[in-house]
Order: C-alpha cells, then sequence, then structure tokens
C-alpha cells in the first residue's frame, strides 16, 4: 500500500499529570502488557502500513526503548521500516509544525498518500477502509469522524457535512453544534496536497484544526469517513481508569475492542517473565492479571501490569497497577492509580473515608475520588490515604504521613 503514516507521539498528556511525570504519553502503560501507543502502531501493521514514522519530543526515551526497531509489530523487515523523528533544531510547534519540520521525510518515501495518526487513543481501525474511500472520492483530505451524542457534540472539533459526506464546515467545539461528527484527528492527505498546504502556511504554532483544515475545506475536496466502532481518548484520570476497567470486565469480551481477538492482534514489546502463579488461598474476579505477577491476596474489577506481588490477606479493588508494584500483606486498595516499582507496607489503606474534595493543589485533574501514586514511592506500613490524593515519584517516604486526608499533594 503506497501510504506512510505519521504518527504524532510527541504529547506530553498533561491531564495524566504523575503518570506522564517521566514519559510521553503515549508511553503510558494501558491494559496491563500494552502501551497506549501500541493500539495505534497495530492498527497499521493489521492494515498493511509497514513505512511508519514516529514523531516525538516530550520525554522520548521510554517510548524509544519501547519501540526499538519495532520487531513486536513486524516493522524490521527489508520492505518496511520504523522511523523515530525527533525535532532537531526547533521543538515542534502544534500538529501540523511537527508535520511540516519532516517534510524531507515524506518527500524521501514519496507515497501517494500520508495517514496522520495520533498515538495516544485507544481504538481498532482498518486504515485500508479509509484509504479506499479516500481515493474511491478522489478526496484531497479525509477526516475520521466519530459519530458522539449529540449532548456532547461541544466537547469536540465538529465536522459538518452533505449527503455524500463532504464536509462543507468545521468548528471546534461549538456551543451550538449542529452536527455529531466529531473529528477524531485521523486524517488521509494526498501528499502533494499536504505539502503545499503546511508550505503555505508561516504561523510559529501551526495546526491541522485551527489553520490547515479550514483552509482545505474552503478550497480543496476534504470528505469524512464516518466512524462507528469503539474508541476512547485515554487522556485523563478518569477515562484512564475506565477505559482499563472496562477492558477487565469480561463481559467485554464481544466487544470491538476484543483483545482477544486473533484476527486483529494487539501487539507490544513483551517482557521476558514467568507466568502468572495464584496462591492457595487468593480470589481474583474480572481483571486482568500479566505475565510475572503474583497473587496471594484478593484481586477484583482490577488491572495489574506484569511483574506486581499481591501478598496474603491483601484486597485490590476498582484500581490499575503498574509494573512490579510490591504490596504487602492485608492491605486494602481501592480506585488508585499506582505507577511502577511502587512498594506498599503491610497494613496499608489506600482509599478510604467519605470526603471527596477534589485535590487542591490540581483539582482539574482529580476530583472523583482516585488516588495516584507515583513511580517507586515507598509507602510505610500502617499508611491511610483518603480519596482525591497525588504522590509525586520523588517524593521519599520521610515526606508521607503515615494519614493523609483526601485532597492532599505530596511532592
Amino acid at each position: 500500500m503506497d501510504t506512510l503514516a505519521l504518527i504524532l507521539a510527541g504529547g506530553r498528556g498533561t491531564r495524566l499529570d504523575i503518570l506522564s511525570e517521566k514519559r510521553s504519553k503515549p508511553a503510558v502503560p494501558f491494559a496491563g502488557k500494552f502501551r497506549i501507543i501500541d493500539f495505534t502502531l497495530s492498527n497499521c501493521c493489521n492494515s498493511q502500513i509497514y513505512k511508519i514514522g514516529i514523531l516525538t519530543q516530550y520525554l522520548p526515551l521510554s517510548l524509544n526503548e519501547h519501540i526499538g526497531v519495532g520487531k513486536p509489530w513486524d516493522l524490521d523487515r527489508r520492505d518496511s521500516s520504523v522511523t523515530l523523528l525527533q525535532p532537531h533544531n526547533f521543538w515542534y510547534e502544534g500538529t501540523a509544525d511537527a508535520v511540516k519540520k519532516n517534510i524531507e521525510f515524506i518527500k524521501r518515501n514519496n507515497p501517494k498518500n500520508v495517514l496522520i495518526l495520533s498515538g495516544d487513543h485507544i481504538y481498532k481501525m482498518d486504515y485500508r477502509k479509509v484509504i479506499e474511500q479516500h481515493e474511491k472520492t478522489n478526496a484531497d483530505l479525509t477526516i475520521c469522524a466519530k459519530i458522539v451524542p449529540i449532548e456532547e457534540a461541544n466537547r469536540f472539533g465538529i465536522l459538518e457535512t452533505d449527503e455524500n459526506l463532504k464536509i462543507k464546515k468545521f468548528v471546534e467545539k461549538p456551543k451550538n453544534p449542529k452536527s455529531n461528527k466529531a473529528s477524531m484527528g485521523i486524517y488521509v492527505f494526498k501528499t502533494d496536497v499536504l505539502i503545499e498546504s503546511l508550505l503555505k502556511h508561516n504561523e510559529k504554532e501551526l495546526d491541522f484544526g485551527m489553520h490547515i483544515i479550514p483552509q482545505l475545506i474552503s478550497e480543496k475536496n476534504v470528505y469524512a469517513y464516518e466512524f462507528y466502532d469503539y474508541w476512547k481518548d485515554v487522556g485523563t484520570y478518569d477515562s484512564y481508569m475506565e477505559t482499563n476497567i472496562e477492558l477487565a470486565n469480561c463481559k467485554n469480551a464481544n466487544s470491538s475492542l476484543n483483545l482477544y481477538d486473533q484476527s486483529w492482534k494487539i501487539y507490544t514489546k513483551s517482557e521476558d517473565l514467568p507466568p502468572v502463579q495464584f496462591g492457595c488461598c487468593c480470589e481474583v474476579e474480572n481483571s486482568l492479571i500479566s505475565n510475572g505477577s503474583i497473587i496471594k491476596g484478593e484481586v477484583i474489577d482490577s488491572v495489574l501490569s506484569p511483574g506486581v506481588v499481591v501478598e496474603d490477606g491483601a484486597v485490590i479493588k476498582h484500581s490499575v497497577i503498574l509494573n512490579n508494584v510490591y504490596i504487602g500483606k492485608n492491605c486494602r486498595i481501592e480506585n488508585a492509580i499506582i505507577d511502577k516499582d511502587v512498594n506498599i507496607g503491610e497494613h496499608s489503606i489506600i482509599g478510604c473515608g467519605d470526603d471527596y474534595t477534589p485535590n487542591l493543589d490540581n483539582p482539574k485533574v482529580l476530583s472523583s475520588g482516585i488516588n495516584v501514586i507515583g513511580k517507586g514511592v515507598v509507602i510505610k506500613p500502617g499508611t491511610v490515604i483518603e480519596r482525591n490524593v497525588r504522590i509525586f515519584s520523588h517524593a521519599s517516604d520521610q515526606n508521607i504521613p503515615l494519614h493523609v486526608p483526601s485532597s492532599q499533594t505530596i511532592k
């Protein structure tokens, strides 16, 4: 297929706060053994698109190590390639600016079409269907659109189309939306149209939604591709938690994002760890448990990444636990997101009480009762943490009191 895919993966993901403190949003672990970017990369290889450029910027080390030469996605063959494109003299300033700064990479590959993707959404999509419609309609640009409830449309960039799906108007987050076709940030361009349009603009912060798309709608053939299946932006603590737990639910097995569907696999770089070990008195219900984990306690409605240890008497409910976390005996953890390498001392309680006061330091990111603990933190035995608490990765155990009231931030 004569298409070059460019994945925008340089976002800081500020709403993910502690989880993106030491990594870019696409590199954040997800659904146990995966990273967020695995879904977009797997869509590419399942769609037989094997020439990929990944535009990185913010804290790229974790992402670079994860992707490597692209072997898990079959991108290390003679007829395929994955190239990590980092900014050189100047930072990327806007989505379109990032692509503009890599025009020479596009020209060198000389594709018929350029497929521009985000590296931080959870979904399955056969891009071949989008490209097929793009070429059938002779579109200069095709924008993938998710049909959303009309009452939620004011949260998105909204497309207004005619009966043939030709786009007549694009409005960013309209107060009174006239359509429920929301842009997914997935674009297919004719290569010459993309390059010509990028070179026309001299804005410092050049963006597809603000600058490129409105101009092309007025001058070129721009069409929508309607997408009706599962698609989630996991850019907040609430959506990250909700989507993880949703995939852990056994009732989700036949959904459009079935992780066990052999016809559309989600590939990732796997760690060489032994199988999961379950103790004689453990209980696991509606959960995803990754390789290398040892479960002696109780895990309900939760997602555990590789290498997690849950000791005797510990109870984990409605939580996302990342790699190599140790949870001591008789701990109680509920509604928590715990980053890698955290050590939680025995008899600790994380998530309790009726005080749901939003986090005082950053109420926009934490207000629903979730607690978030950063990478490598040590929680002393017997610690009690209430709700909407943020503990950053550089917090020492000496800075964390044995009782942390709701709404607090420990840095």
